[in-house]
């Protein structure tokens, strides 16, 4: 469903700016049409320069990123959303099928879990190297988009139970924002202990973001800071459960702040400096993080 409204929404666009340039064309102006997509690019980064502003002003304990900091996450992120909303998502979120070969058994698994806004796309580079190393790895789509988090349970179960089927072994799994915590919402149903073999978490707002108090939908409000959600999630979790994350996260992620929201008391934690919120699926060090648990 995302990606055909997303798809939509570039069609949208790009129909837009077309209008614009043919409307400058035929006024004899050939050249006002070309900042139809300057306009359009500059609105984008500037609402995304807006995130960060709000990521600098919301009181936080520690250190506070420094504006060359802030400025090269900026245009990071700038890069990695076009790419991922304006191509990847919408238009190839089916590339890469699941990857279950038939000479699995023993070897570990990977199941990749996308966050709020997203679809198994986000993961089309990781998907390709793992199928390409011969590494069973299923990628889900956790829908309905405004959903509650419980919602995506039978998501995650159904995916587990392939690469259970195709290994024999629990999986490994990396998430990227909310798809921690429908994780961690999955992994506390009775039997799911032991299926999990250990989870990297993306910028997971594991006790919530300041951000979300104008997200839309149901699985906004339950990442709102310090939500009921997120404390009856944390109540009934093993005291045993942070040993089994470990935590990605940045002082520059522009969605989920304050940083330390991005960490579990007890569960490993790394920094990614000057990184934003999608640019961390693109970073080498969580992937060098899996290919270590894979080697495990």
């Amino acid at each position: 469903m995302i990606a055909g409204l997303q798809r939509w929404l570039v069609a949208a666009v790009v129909a837009a700016m077309l209008g614009w340039a043919l409307a400058c064309v035929q006024r004899g102006q050939p050249w006002v049409g070309l900042l139809g997509p300057v306009v359009v690019l500059a609105a984008y980064a500037g609402l995304l320069g807006l995130e960060f502003a709000l990521l600098r002003l919301v009181p936080a304990a520690g250190p506070r990123p420094g504006l060359p900091a802030l400025l090269r996450a900026w245009g990071g992120e700038v890069a990695a959303a076009l790419a991922v909303f304006g191509w990847r998502q919408p238009f190839r979120s089916r590339r890469w099928p699941d990857h279950l070969p038939a000479d699995a058994p023993g070897r570990a698994g990977v199941l990749l879990i996308h966050g709020f806004m997203c679809n198994r796309g986000l993961w089309n580079r990781w998907l390709a190297r793992l199928t390409r190393q011969g590494v069973p790895v299923v990628a889900v789509d956790l829908e309905p988009i405004f959903g509650p988090i419980e919602l995506y349970a039978p998501a995650i179960e159904a995916a587990v139970v392939a690469l259970e089927r195709c290994t024999g072994r629990p999986a490994v799994v990396v998430a990227h924002s909310m798809g921690g915590l429908a994780l961690r919402r999955w992994w506390v149903e009775p039997g799911n202990e032991a299926r999990v073999a250990h989870a990297i978490t993306l910028g997971t707002p594991h006790h919530g973001t300041w951000l979300a108090r104008f997200g839309l939908g149901f699985n906004a409000r339950q990442m709102r800071l310090g939500s009921a959600w997120l404390r009856e999630l944390a109540a009934v979790e093993p005291a045993t459960r942070a040993q089994r994350l470990t935590c990605f996260y940045s002082p520059c992620d522009n969605i989920v702040f304050p940083a330390a929201g991005a960490t579990l008391a007890g569960a490993p934690a790394q920094a990614l400096p000057a990184v934003a919120h999608l640019r961390m699926v693109d970073r080498p060090e969580p992937w060098a993080a899996l290919q270590q648990r894979l080697r495990a």
